[in-house]
């Protein structure tokens, strides 16, 4: 119950890097004792997660430049392998699924321009885990969540930037018509320069977000 409350904060956006996460509080809002929170803390650690401080509870992990680089070095090549495995692999109703998404993406393109970045999130969100479940490896689709949730206040921070949500759902459709085209090769490529950033973009992102 703490930790799936804890990861749902995360990917709503109510908890951003550097958030301190208190036991009082948590046990407070759970009606819970301490026990869970700290087993709770411990498994968010060991991912990565958080940082716990003695006597002090713990903070969402905040990365330095180098850190975040890393991770997202790591974070494309996951994403691209479930887009070439999803063009390989994609059963008819995921392929469904996938053109949900995109249509939902492009929609909010169309409909609201650069407006409510926090709602394109969302719908970005759908997009990657649609193709994560194509791919029909679930040990992949855990090892970019894990990774994903390390990253996602500052994917969310890139669809502040004018015509930054226009691009993505641009970039989404691309990608679809490779998976569905079984073109996995292409999908790969497609989708690692999709989740890339430049470094110059990844100092604004840290920037932006103190």
């Amino acid at each position: 119950q703490i930790l799936n409350a804890i990861l749902e904060d995360i990917e709503a956006g109510r908890l951003v890097p550097g958030a301190p996460l208190e036991e009082g509080e948590l046990v407070e809002r759970h009606g819970v004792s301490r026990t869970p929170v700290r087993e709770a803390f411990i498994q968010l650690e060991a991912i990565g997660l958080i940082k716990r401080l003695p006597r002090k509870g713990a903070v969402l992990f905040k990365p330095t430049l180098e850190e975040f680089l890393a991770i997202l070095e790591v974070h494309a090549r996951l994403e691209g392998q479930a887009a070439a495995l999803a063009a390989r692999r994609l059963s008819p109703v995921r392929a469904e699924e996938l053109e949900a998404a995109v249509a939902a993406c492009e929609k909010h393109a169309v409909e609201k321009g650069d407006g409510d970045p926090g709602g394109y999130y969302q719908l970005n969100l759908r997009f990657h885990a649609c193709v994560a479940e194509g791919s029909g490896n679930p040990f992949l689709v855990e090892m970019i969540k894990t990774n994903a949730r390390k990253l996602m206040a500052y994917y969310r921070a890139r669809y502040r930037y004018p015509g930054a949500i226009a691009q993505s759902a641009k970039e989404h459709r691309e990608i679809a018509a490779l998976i569905f085209a079984h073109d996995w090769k292409a999908a790969e490529a497609a989708m690692i320069s999709h989740v890339q950033f430049d470094q110059v973009t990844v100092m604004d992102l840290l920037a932006a977000l103190g």
